[in-house]
């Protein structure tokens, strides 16, 4: 296969995997959120439900890129970590959603949260290690899920 084609499908083999993942939280949230999530008590900093999905949808594109430069740079052996853990965290990503919406437990989702956000930030660091700007392309995906952790967290308690 050509180097440009082989790209080609590399970037949208990227693509398919994250925006699958984001697919398969978006099936365990949606039948969550009413009445269920609409019902709960949050903080006053909670956004509009609207918000999420722009959000998620661009993350969810930059992950993908980030990862395809990682794999595109370093196809070797040393590449293998880091994809490592993009895919660790990617699925405890998804698995978020399943405790919080589709299981209605924001507490295991909370515990959740706080492993993914330590595989994020490990992440960054492998891949930075690789390409500066495949580690930095995932930094407003570590501050969302920040702030989504503190979410989480305070709507844990409030509800609990």
């Amino acid at each position: 296969m050509p180097s440009s084609l082989k790209q080609a499908v590399g970037l949208i083999v990227a693509l398919v995997i994250c925006y699958g993942a984001a697919g398969i939280g978006a099936m365990a949230t949606y039948p969550g959120l009413t009445p269920w999530y609409a019902g709960l008590v949050k903080p006053s900093w909670t956004p509009p439900n609207w918000v999420f999905g722009p959000v998620w949808t661009l993350l969810y594109g930059m992950m993908a890129v980030a990862a395809w430069n990682v794999w595109r740079l370093e196809p070797t052996r040393l590449g293998r970590l880091p994809l490592l853990l993009f895919g660790s965290q990617l699925v405890l990503n998804t698995l978020w959603s399943v405790l919080f919406f589709g299981l209605r437990s924001p507490g295991l989702a909370a515990v959740d949260i706080m492993v993914l956000w330590g595989l994020i930030a490990a992440t960054i660091g492998t891949f930075l290690r690789v390409s500066i700007p495949s580690g930095a392309l995932l930094v407003p995906y570590l501050l969302w899920v920040s702030y989504a952790a503190a979410l989480n967290i305070v709507i844990w308690r409030l509800n609990g």
